[in-house]
């Protein structure tokens, strides 16, 4: 089973609402730990989108390598947070055929992030924008399509090889974007108020076709 937490717009002002699958960070395989995104969720809700937070990790999963070559080491976490979406994306479309479910948006977060990389690298033809808050291990998709954004917190770096050069950023669009002030366990609810209403607006302006900051 994959739990997961659906956010509805409270006024459906499109037939064909888009959705937004939201991918959380590694958190030691605790519980709950895709709930971490109610703020982004109403705010993605309230301008319109579906909001669908999945949970990647149960308590019985093995623990996330620390050590090593974390590229390959954790492939098969992120390879298994891939057909987590797959499957949720499957089941939706039977249960909410008027959702628009043939490209989705994925926003993920850390380990989460690399899993929505991965999931845009793979299935590129079911992504319309693929969004990482601060992962650090998985390379962003050198590609147009589709699109790709990355928020960057202040105080944790990515490792090498994983934010495109400034001009693969300028060949492909590849929108990376400083999140001055942000701490990286910011971007969640553990987020301010203040810093959750910047979070939001940056998301929607990425969402709707670009990021002008």
């Amino acid at each position: 089973r994959i739990p997961i937490a659906i956010m509805r717009p409270a006024i459906l002002t499109e037939v064909h609402p888009r959705v937004v699958l939201i991918s959380h960070g590694y958190n030691e395989n605790r519980p709950g730990t895709y709930l971490l995104f109610s703020g982004i969720a109403k705010g993605l809700s309230d301008a319109g989108f579906v909001v669908v937070s999945v949970q990647h990790e149960l308590p019985t999963d093995e623990l996330l390598p620390m050590k090593g070559d974390l590229l390959t080491a954790r492939r098969p976490n992120w390879d298994r947070g891939v057909q987590n979406l797959h499957v949720v994306i499957r089941v939706l479309r039977d249960r909410e055929p008027t959702w628009t479910l043939d490209a989705v948006d994925l926003i993920g977060h850390s380990n989460g992030g690399d899993i929505t990389m991965l999931y845009a690298v793979l299935h590129p033809n079911e992504v319309r924008t693929a969004i990482s808050l601060d992962n650090r291990r998985m390379p962003l998709p050198r590609t147009a399509s589709p699109r790709i954004v990355s928020l960057r917190a202040d105080d944790v770096p990515a490792d090498p090889g994983v934010i495109p050069s400034e001009e693969e950023q300028r060949a492909f669009g590849v929108q990376v974007i400083p999140m001055a002030g942000f701490k990286h366990t910011d971007l969640n609810d553990r987020a301010t108020l203040e810093q959750r209403d910047v979070l939001v607006r940056v998301l929607l302006q990425a969402l709707l076709g670009g990021v002008d900051r």
